[in-house]
Parts: C-alpha cells; sequence; structure tokens
C-alpha cells in the first residue's frame, strides 16, 4: 500500500464526534495564527508586486534571467517584491529585489517536494504557511500588481485566482502581466477559441490581464497603470 492510499483510507475512517470537534476547533486556531502572523509582518512593507512562476527554472534559464531583471527593475522605481518564497522563479524575483536593494518578501508554503526558502529574502519577511487559501488571501492583499511568470498548476492557481477576484468585483483592478507570449498563448487561444465561443466569460475578460515578451513591456505595464493612482493595498 502506497503512502497515497494510506492517506485516502485515513480520510474515510469513521471519527467521533468529540474527535471531528477538537480536530477542527484546532485547526481554526492554525488558520487564525497564520493570517495574523500575515497581516502582522506584511502591513507596513509598502507598494510591492508578485511575480509567480515555476520553482522548476534553473539559474541559467532565460526566464530566471527576465524575473531576476523584472524584479530589479521595479524596485528601482519604488516596488517592493513579493514571490512564493521557493526557487525558480521565486528565487529569480527575491534575487532581483535584493539586488536591487529593494523590499523582498517571500510567503513560502509547505510541500512534500521542491519547496525550500531561498536565500535573497529579507530575512524578517520570510513567512511559513501550511494553507494555500490563507497564503494566497496574503498574496492579493499586499501585492499592487502581479507578473505572472511561466510556471505549472500552482501558478495556474494564482494566476486564475486574481482574475476571478477581479472579475468578480471583489478586489480592485490591479495589473496582471503574462510573460512569455509562447508559453501563455495557447492558454490565451483557448480562451477566445472555447471559453468565450461558449459564452463562460466574456470577450472584454481577456482585457484583464496584458500578454508581453519583455522585461521593459512588463514594468511598462505596471508603471501606466499606477501613474493613475494612490499606491495602496487592495482590500
Amino acid at each position: 500500500m502506497t503512502a497515497e492510499d494510506e492517506k485516502i483510507i485515513k480520510a474515510f475512517e469513521p471519527k467521533t464526534w468529540n474527535e471531528i470537534k477538537t480536530n477542527d476547533s484546532w485547526a481554526i486556531f492554525k488558520v487564525m495564527s497564520e493570517f495574523v502572523n500575515g497581516y502582522e509582518t506584511l502591513s507596513r512593507i509598502g507598494p510591492c508586486v508578485t511575480i509567480f512562476g515555476s520553482a522548476r527554472t534553473k539559474e541559467d534559464h532565460i526566464m530566471y534571467k527576465h524575473a531576476e531583471e523584472i524584479a530589479f527593475q521595479l524596485t528601482q522605481r519604488g516596488y517592493g517584491i513579493i514571490t512564493g518564497g521557493g526557487p525558480g522563479i521565486m528565487e529569480a524575483g527575491n534575487r532581483g529585489a535584493k539586488r536591487g536593494g529593494g523590499t523582498s518578501v517571500g510567503l513560502n508554503i509547505e510541500l512534500p517536494f521542491e519547496q525550500t526558502s531561498n536565500p535573497y529574502i529579507d530575512h524578517d519577511k520570510n513567512l511559513q504557511f501550511d494553507y494555500f487559501f490563507v497564503r494566497k488571501v496574503m498574496f492579493v492583499k499586499y501585492s499592487q500588481g502581479f507578473i505572472v511568470m511561466p510556471g505549472g498548476f500552482g501558478t495556474l492557481d494564482e494566476l486564475f485566482e486574481a482574475l476571478t477576484l477581479i472579475q468578480t468585483e471583489k478586489i480592485g483592478r490591479f495589473p496582471i502581466v503574462l510573460f512569455g507570449k509562447d508559453y501563455w498563448g495557447g492558454l490565451v487561444d483557448w480562451l477566445k477559441n472555447t471559453v468565450i465561443k461558449e459564452r463562460n466569460i466574456n470577450p472584454e475578460d481577456l482585457n484583464l490581464f496584458h500578454l508581453v515578451d519583455e522585461p521593459k513591456d512588463a514594468i511598462k505595464v505596471i508603471d501606466d497603470f499606477y501613474s493613475k493612482y494612490l499606491l495602496r493595498p487592495n482590500f
């Protein structure tokens, strides 16, 4: 029996009402502690841009270099950088922020593989999470924009979380930049040719993000948007 089999079987094991109540109660306190710690740590970080992307991207990859340069250039314009705190693109973002002398935040999460803190996060802004949903609230609450580099399921989850919240007007319409036309082009085509065709989103929903190929264009999207607004937390 594999570890995955054991996990599924354990989920279906009968539990007494006292066990259920006790486990759920302690889980609530743990969730609350993550929210409180996140709010207290991030409430004074100032305007920041989040950079998302794959943990698997190596240091010699062109997307790593682009992410680092974008982060560096954003710090020169007064923005801090938030990432998921791990390796790959996340490391590149924090590395660029550190090189630029800007705020470098890492919102790490405990995973069975891949995720370990990178060394470029400010020591007082390196947060650890057990719950994805708490972590995603922190990304959205304290970011003034998202740069979405190539990534996997986690990156897609974070991208569509932000798009959903903007589309449903739960948060303000902050800028979202998809970096890499070759990488994201197929997804955009699917949205245009399938999702819109089936009337599951509106054509104007495609205006909720920008597709770019150069670091300077990604930075321009952020600058152009916030030249019109006072920087502040989204909610």
